[in-house]
């Protein structure tokens, strides 16, 4: 092969090393600086943190845990409605209430009260403790507060089956008609309900009753203290009255936001656990049976590297006004086991140094540690950077937040672990060479002559043996991946099991892709052990037959006098009744009711004169005129839901009722609070495929100029693809949704795949030996156990999360298990075995002749490519003949 004659000549070539090189040399001379003078690399990290960290004053300031605001689109189409009708319909409390017309949730207090053992809630005993439930709210200050009727002034009935206060102790009505009784519905209000063939209800296992408050004005506050004296008190009430033919549970409009703040509490106990397992982890990777050559400090200073990380990254963001979100309290298990991860990696270089140099030249030893580790350590932490820095163009404020505080701390990770955790080896080294104990720092014996016990020479001494102190043989795990682990996987009769089983995996993978449940669960907000879960257990066995009573807003000035365009408004409304969601004998119109109302509709001032006639005998239709003296700028009218009982449902009935607005002759929108949180479903998806391909064609971008392999990068591509599915498909059947908070950990799955597969395949490339299956074996054994290790000390750092009970904490553990699980899977198993289907190109890296000197003795001629390093990631040997910093 003839030698390229020129540096863009050898750029040309399959060796894409033109970026590596000069970074490595520049980190060779990081390790000099750091090795020169170690001090100021120890002691300006910790006065940057402890100074960043005085950013946490401002914690209390930060904090957005706002669920609307943090878990719905920022853009989101309901968003917009929503102002429209607050500006053309605002809602006065002192002229009237209405629910249907609020064009937000309300302040309201909710309870359900369910017959026991099969009664209905309208027999005698279960009907005379509904009454005493409601005596039990409806005290003074609620008669103050409470929303009220614009006909009679009083407070709104929390349902319409309940007797008005002057008979307070009237028996359950007869003869109701369900849904609809008179002017009410009791669709919302009656559940469990069984009629006769006449529509009169025979039994109703459940009755819903709604406290509704004034949320304007001076009330305001008053209201809001209510509900917060009432979600005090209540729980010691209820269990006072002792029911016994009903159950009662309750909701207020607060119960969701408070109940979701409080989560970040309950997750403050798993820290202290999480890094206990970790630095315990740490130690014990770490551990030697030699007080000199014991690394223990090394695996503590690790860990404070990763939590001075965290520090510094919320408190410069907290500093710079980022929004605190729950979601953000995932980000330092994260980061704890991404640090550690690092810190093997550092270590096993400094180890493969020692053996290689000579002991006394610090300088030496730390620039080859940082020639061979640093890369791999930029690589990985660049992927995992990207990942998140793109996660942040999402439309979900959470997601936003949790990426810009989780790729900043990985960049101060890194930094910390480039200067600090150098330093350290660096005081570490001295030590060892002064020959004193890991703990006391006092010098130990030589061990010349001993004949004491192993526990009191590697105690006394420095080693068990009673010698000095020596290097460590290969190390067990390594002998298993090379003697028993690799030629097992490469056997001619494994290898097609592992064949059928990435086939099945692949197969589930897909299948479980296509039984993805899109959308947050509102009631997944609060914690498991809450009331609010029984609360919606109950609505939705009882009160999911009829779903959103929605607005449909006329949004321009039309003339309603003429007959053309009220044809225009029929025809639209009996479209969106024509949808499979819509009850078309529930609907509103006070369009319908006037045209029977007047007999001269096409005249312009008699039209609207007699709307006042209108509005005499139906007050409520007044609310959905928005008019002047001589226009009506905006009117509306309603329209039922019905069986809108999952997310695919709440999906198709957002889309279906827009869409055929859309398409209305009549500038309509629909409306209801409920679509604020539906809105999710429109952008969900397209977020998730966007960040996970901008950023997986980042990873491929950083790959082909940091690692001098294309084939490498190839199957780094391949692993990126086949673990997001595999994630994907998996966590359906883990009973996980593709929302906001999944949505973050398949942006972090792209950085974590990455990790994995480069390592073992880069390993095989540039192996020296002549078949695929030893090339294979090769890369095991060198790779196999760091790439576990990796997997097992980021698993310990998220796997306390599996005891939250909450969630949101439960589902990043679940995701971050399946990422690791199967990004060690494509590593360990799948990669290796399908490498030796395409041996045949490993020879492209040694088919490559460097022309300049300065690559001889380089990872092209030695034999002990990829040394083994503690992390799992692989960093590339360059042996160089001198002994001094470039």
């Amino acid at each position: 092969m003839a030698e390229p004659q020129n540096h863009s000549e050898r750029c040309s070539c399959c060796n894409t090393n033109c970026v590596e090189r000069p970074l490595r040399r520049l980190f060779e001379g990081l390790g000099c600086s750091v090795a020169a003078c170690p001090w100021p690399f120890v002691l300006l990290p910790l006065l940057l943190s402890g100074g960043l960290g005085a950013g946490f004053i401002f914690l209390p300031q930060r904090q957005s845990n706002d669920i609307e605001q943090q878990f719905t689109p920022t853009d989101g189409p309901a968003k917009a409605d929503r102002d429209f009708v607050q500006q053309y319909f605002p809602t006065n409390y002192s002229q009237g209430f209405s629910a249907t017309r609020l064009p937000t949730e309300g302040a309201y207090a909710a309870l359900i009260a369910v017959a026991l053992d099969g009664r209905s809630v309208l027999d005698p005993e279960a009907w005379e403790e509904v009454l005493k439930l409601n005596a039990a709210v409806t005290d003074s200050d609620y008669e103050r507060l409470c929303a009220r009727n614009a006909t009679d002034g009083d407070c709104s009935s929390p349902n319409p089956l309940l007797p008005c206060p002057a008979n307070a102790t009237a028996p359950a009505p007869q003869n109701i008609t369900y849904p609809g009784m008179e002017a009410s519905f009791l669709g919302t209000a009656l559940g469990g309900v069984s009629t006769d063939a006449g529509g009169r209800v025979v039994s109703a296992r459940a009755l819903k009753l709604m406290y509704y408050l004034q949320e304007d004005g001076p009330e305001a506050a008053e209201s809001q203290r209510w509900l917060e004296r009432f979600l005090q008190d209540f729980p010691s009430k209820l269990a006072d009255m002792k029911f016994t033919a009903i159950q009662v549970t309750y909701f207020t409009s607060l119960s969701r936001q408070q109940e979701f703040e409080g989560n970040t509490k309950s997750v403050i106990p798993l820290f202290s656990i999480t890094y206990f397992l970790t630095i315990t982890f740490s130690i014990v990777s770490c551990l030697r049976l030699s007080c000199v050559r014991n690394n223990v400090w090394l695996a503590c200073c690790g860990v404070l590297s990763a939590g001075f990380a965290v520090l510094s990254t919320f408190g410069l963001l907290l500093f710079c006004g980022v929004p605190f979100v729950i979601t953000v309290a995932n980000a330092p298990f994260l980061i704890l086991g991404v640090g550690v991860d690092d810190m093997f990696i550092m270590i096993a270089a400094w180890e493969q140094s020692l053996r290689r140099k000579e002991k006394s030249n610090v300088k030496s030893l730390l620039a080859e540690t940082y020639s061979e580790a640093a890369l791999s350590v930029t690589i990985t932490t660049l992927t995992d950077v990207l990942a998140f820095f793109i996660g942040t163009w999402t439309s979900f404020p959470s997601v936003q937040s949790f990426c810009l505080y989780t790729g900043t701390a990985f960049v101060f990770c890194y930094i910390y672990t480039m200067t600090f955790f150098g330093a350290i080896l660096v005081l570490n080294h001295k030590r060892e060479q002064g020959n004193r104990h890991w703990l006391t720092c006092m010098r130990v014996g030589g061990g010349e002559g001993q004949t004491e016990s192993c526990l009191y020479n590697a105690c006394c001494i420095g080693n068990c043996s009673g010698h000095s102190p020596q290097l460590e043989s290969e190390h067990p795990m390594s002998i298993f991946f090379k003697k028993y682990y690799g030629p097992f996987f490469t056997s001619k009769w494994i290898k097609p099991l592992v064949v059928l089983l990435y086939v099945a995996y692949l197969a589930g993978s897909i299948y479980g892709c296509t039984l993805i449940r899109e959308g947050i669960d509102l009631r997944n907000l609060a914690s498991d052990n809450s009331y609010v879960g029984p609360f919606y257990d109950d609505n939705e066995e009882y009160f999911s037959e009829y779903g959103p009573r929605v607005m449909v807003v006329i949004t321009e000035s039309v003339d309603y006098w003429n007959e053309t365009v009220r044809l225009g408004i029929e025809n639209c409304t009996q479209e969106l009744e024509a949808i499979s969601y819509v009850d078309k004998n529930l609907s509103e119109s006070w369009l319908r009711v006037y045209t029977d109302f007047s007999l001269d509709l096409n005249n312009k001032t008699l039209f609207l004169d007699n709307l006042d006639k209108m509005f005499h005998f139906i007050p409520s239709f007044k609310w959905d005129i928005n008019r002047t003296q001589d226009e009506i700028k905006a009117s509306r009218f309603f329209i039922q839901t019905v069986n809108v009982t999952s997310a695919v449902d709440e999906k198709n009935l957002l889309h279906e009722l827009r869409e055929t607005a859309r398409q209305c002759s009549v500038p309509l929108l629909v409306y209801h609070p409920a679509f604020i949180y539906y809105d999710q479903y429109l952008v969900i998806v397209q977020n998730t495929i966007q960040n996970i391909v901008v950023a997986a064609g980042a990873m491929l971008i950083v790959s082909l100029l940091l690692i001098p392999s294309p084939l490498c990068c190839l199957w780094v591509t391949f692993a990126i693809a086949s673990v997001i599915v595999g994630v994907a498909g998996f966590m359906t059947f883990w009973s996980v949704n593709l929302d906001s908070i999944s949505m973050i950990n398949l942006v972090i799955c792209i950085g974590f795949s990455v990790d994995f597969s480069a390592h073992i395949s880069y390993a095989f490339v540039s192996s020296g030996e002549s078949s695929a299956n030893r090339r294979a074996i090769e890369a095991l054994s060198l790779l196999g156990y760091p790439v576990l290790q990796g997997a097992v000390s980021t698993i310990l750092g998220v796997v306390v999360l599996a005891a939250a009970k909450t969630y949101i904490f439960r589902t990043f553990f679940k995701i971050m298990f399946l990422v690791i699980l199967f990004g060690a899977l494509h590593g360990l198993v799948f990669i290796p075995v399908f490498l030796t289907f395409f041996g045949s190109f490993g020879r492209s890296l040694r088919s490559i002749e460097p022309s300049d000197s300065s690559l001889h003795n380089s990872k092209f001629e030695n034999k002990e490519l990829g040394k083994i390093n503690a992390g799992g990631n692989f960093y590339p040997s360059h042996y160089r003949n001198n002994k001094d910093c470039p």
